[in-house]
């Protein structure tokens, strides 16, 4: 059965702007019916590394928190801590971050409350019983809150392909813990030449995983939980992440790490996908490249896959910007994924994320009638 999309594209005037759209948009994809009074319901979003400005305005996120305040809501923004080294390594960082990008009380109207602790380590493992994982490691908040509002900016992604709300939920939902059994199927290693032996690694391993061997941090694999606080803590970026795991593989596991974090919230999730400002890599570089193609609006639906399916194919059915990574302009109908990134099958998300059940990637898409009269 296909699954209802609706979308409203970057047209807007004096009788309805886009923010207007985008409440109408909530409307007719049935937010009354995601959120009942008293709700805690966590807006879940990208905070945006510094450098970068893709990432979806706090404005937009500001209109949607008085959405679910209206139905009674109690909002909150959320975002989770990163695997890498950066800006949202752990709460601190990632909230003065997100601050510094906009998305502060004053302009989004909740408040910030990361979903994985200060840290990225609270969190509890979900049974989903599937074919990678039988249970995952999510943020604590994310499955505390009542509902589930994933906000995601679509765009390009340099191991995925794109980047929706698929991976909004799997790879942004998940712990410390649960990104690296994503990304990499054995623990840590350290390179050498950048270990000072200054020993924080040391002390912020609980399992005893590491030793100083010669003046060089070493890490026992069979000790190691995978947990990657290490690589947090070690400020010369000497433990690494063995990046071994193929492109297709973490993102099957990336589908299966989604359907834990909408664990226990059926008929309590919605997604938004901001189809604009469409970078060929992910929000987590401080640096947004030019926009492959052109804005196409904003698209809302209670299923993932087909959101994302929708999205992708607004993309590809674009023609191409010139002056931008993809060359010479890529003709309507290219596909623009693969032209930015050759070797990587972008579907193999969609694909498992069907599989699993979390949605179905046949889709309608329901266009937003204007207000206005034409020639406007």
């Amino acid at each position: 059965m296909a699954s209802t999309v609706y979308f409203a594209d970057m047209r807007a005037g004096h009788r309805e702007n886009l923010f207007d759209k985008l409440e109408r948009l909530l409307e007719e994809a049935g937010i009354d019916g995601i959120v009942d009074r008293g709700d805690l319901a966590a807006l879940k979003v990208h905070f945006g590394e510094k450098g970068g400005h893709a990432f979806v305005r706090p404005p937009f996120l500001r209109r949607i928190v008085e959405a679910v305040k209206a139905l009674g809501g109690r909002p909150f923004l959320t975002d989770s801590c990163t695997l890498y080294p950066g800006e949202r390594k752990e709460a601190v960082s990632a909230l003065s971050c997100g601050i510094e990008n906009g998305f502060a009380y004053a302009v989004v109207g909740a408040p910030l409350v990361m979903a994985d602790g200060l840290r990225g380590q609270s969190a509890r493992r979900v049974e989903i019983g599937g074919e990678f994982f039988q249970d995952v490691s999510i943020g604590l908040e994310i499955l505390e809150a009542d509902a589930l509002i994933a906000v995601s900016h679509f765009k390009c992604h340099e191991l995925t392909g794109f980047g929706g709300a698929l991976k909004n939920l799997g790879m942004g939902c998940s712990s410390r813990e649960g990104k690296l059994e994503m990304h990499s199927n054995v623990a840590p290693v350290v390179a050498e030449k950048f270990c000072t032996a200054c020993a924080a690694c040391l002390k912020a391993c609980v399992h005893d995983a590491i030793a100083m061997v010669e003046g060089i941090a070493k890490i026992d694999p069979d000790k190691c939980a995978g947990c990657g606080r290490c690589i947090t803590v070690c400020e010369e970026k000497a433990i690494q992440i063995q990046w071994n795991a193929e492109a297709p593989l973490v993102m099957k596991k990336m589908a299966e790490y989604a359907k834990g974090a909408v664990h226990g919230k059926q008929g309590k999730t919605l997604y938004v996908n901001f189809v604009t400002q469409i970078s060929p890599a992910c929000d987590c570089y401080g640096h947004s490249d030019a926009p492959i193609v052109a804005d196409q609006g904003i698209a809302v639906s209670t299923d993932p896959v087909a959101l994302d399916q929708a999205c992708a194919d607004l993309v590809n059915a674009a023609p191409g910007l010139p002056g931008t990574v993809l060359g010479d302009p890529a003709a309507a109908g290219a596909d623009k994924f693969r032209a930015v990134y050759p070797h990587i099958d972008w579907e193999a998300t969609l694909e498992q994320a069907e599989k699993i059940g979390l949605g179905s990637r046949r889709y309608e898409l329901v266009k937003l009638e204007p207000k206005s009269p034409k020639g406007w």
